[in-house]
């Protein structure tokens, strides 16, 4: 996708919503699809009908981009992602939070499921990323670079902004609502880690295992946007869980967790529009 794609995107949005710049955007993981409906004044747009837009593939995730108000502020709200081991190229990966930054987004927020495999961690969990590991071997930088977007060599000391953090911190902790904090390492998928990769991963540093969020956390903050990731631990990883994964335990879990998960995201996002 080129920056003429992106701008062409978010000048859609724009037409669709009224709105020349937006503040803020999230996009919503596993679990939360039919959270935007609930946002004041929110409006949906079919992710087909904003040109060069892909389609996510797999159950769970929402297809739709939606507007509304969060405490007075006009934030874009994506109900689904897509991912590369759809068969997506990165460029795709990372479109919508390449177009959300365009359409004037200074803060992305990355939500996801995730395999815990950290100390402490169990099932149910939301966790705070803190730094993450790409496993993949794969960047969505990769290739030439458009100044335009961001520079050649962007830094990536402060992914997910520390200071962004200490308001999700603090707001959880006002709203009642726990939540840890730890480093998210990506795995292309969809088959999930084996036990030795997990223990590997682990003995990096990692405490959650997941087949999202990175790339679009590099590309946001490649064009200067600020990040914040929250994850939602719906089972233990392999080797640590008692019992073999499926997809279907992860969608129990997810909405098991969703009280709380929009709980925290329904307090969480004005204090961050506003930040």
């Amino acid at each position: 996708m080129s920056y003429e794609d992106i701008r062409a995107a978010a000048s859609a949005i724009a037409g669709r919503t009224g709105h020349d710049r937006h503040t803020l955007a999230i996009v919503l993981g596993s679990g939360l699809a039919g959270y935007a409906r609930s946002l004041p004044g929110a409006v949906e747009i079919p992710y087909e009908e904003i040109p060069g837009f892909p389609l996510p593939r797999v159950a769970g995730h929402g297809g739709s981009l939606f507007s509304a108000n969060v405490g007075g502020h006009p934030v874009l709200v994506f109900s689904g992602r897509v991912h590369t081991y759809e068969g997506w190229d990165l460029d795709d990966v990372v479109f919508g939070v390449r177009t959300a930054i365009t359409a004037g987004c200074g803060t992305i927020v990355l939500t996801n499921a995730s395999g815990g495999c950290g100390d402490g961690l169990e099932a149910g969990d939301l966790v705070l990323i803190t730094d993450h590991l790409n496993l993949t071997a794969r960047n969505p930088l990769t290739g030439l670079n458009d100044e335009r977007l961001g520079p050649r060599f962007p830094d990536m000391s402060d992914v997910y902004t520390t200071a962004l953090r200490s308001v999700a911190l603090e707001t959880a902790a006002a709203a009642g609502v726990e939540l840890k904090q730890g480093i998210y390492a990506w795995f292309l998928g969809p088959s999930y880690e084996t036990p030795a990769e997990v223990q590997m991963a682990k003995r990096l540093g990692a405490d959650l295992v997941g087949m999202s969020t990175v790339p679009e956390a590099i590309a946001a903050r490649h064009m200067g946007a600020s990040v914040v990731g929250i994850s939602l631990v719906t089972n233990l990883a392999a080797g640590i869980s008692p019992v073999p994964l499926s997809h279907a335990e992860v969608q129990e879990t997810a909405d098991a967790a969703r009280e709380r998960f929009t709980a925290l995201l329904d307090a969480l996002l004005p204090a961050l529009a506003s930040a």
